[in-house]
């Protein structure tokens, strides 16, 4: 599986799950203002969507969206404990937060790297990431990680997310057990592999 991505963008969420699994991944950045890949792909013919993640599976199939991108890699390996097995309720506590994650927390961030956003919606948008993040610092009060001491594919996308802050200046120090669950995952072997793999450690 090849799996097309952007240093420190959301792609690097299923390319932690990948490497927390054991799952060998052929990996390519992505230009994502030119949409060319470096080796010279047009990203638009690959994934019309324009933006990652976008994983080729081996059967040729392009999956994107990085909630479900994260899932599949999750499913392949449930031994890794990164998923709840399938109809079960921690499998749906799973999605249930993948998709805040996703539609509350990354939605949100996405103005904040917009130097056209005013000075009215960075504050509007600023407001509405402290009162999301309210509900990620009671979920995390006494774990290790979001649903205890099993790391989930939710906590790889909680980490990439959060540590856009301090690029762009977002004060997040009212919560501090979120500062101690991004500090202990950045320690995690997989996820230093995977930033190490995208240019983000030296």
């Amino acid at each position: 599986m090849k799996l097309y991505y952007s240093p420190g963008a959301c792609s690097l969420a299923p390319h932690i799950v990948a490497l927390e699994a054991g799952i060998p991944l052929e990996i390519e950045k992505v230009d994502l203002r030119a949409k060319k890949t470096s080796s010279g792909a047009d990203f638009w013919a690959l994934n019309p969507k324009g933006y990652v993640p976008a994983l080729v599976l081996d059967d040729g199939e392009v999956l994107t969206e990085g909630v479900a991108v994260s899932q599949y890699l999750a499913d392949r390996k449930p031994e890794a404990g990164l998923a709840a097995p399938a109809g079960s309720l921690g499998r749906y506590r799973l999605q249930e937060m993948l998709t805040y994650l996703n539609s509350e927390l990354h939605k949100n961030y996405s103005p904040l790297f917009n130097p056209a956003t005013t000075p009215e919606l960075r504050a509007e948008k600023v407001a509405a990431l402290h009162k999301r993040y309210d509900l990620i610092e009671k979920q995390l009060q006494g774990r290790s990680y979001l649903f205890g001491e099993q790391f989930t594919a939710a906590d790889a996308y909680l980490f990439v997310v959060t540590s856009w802050a301090p690029k762009l200046k977002l004060d997040l120090s009212a919560f501090p057990d979120l500062a101690a669950f991004q500090a202990r995952v950045a320690a995690r072997p997989a996820v230093q592999a995977a930033m190490r793999a995208e240019g983000l450690l030296k």
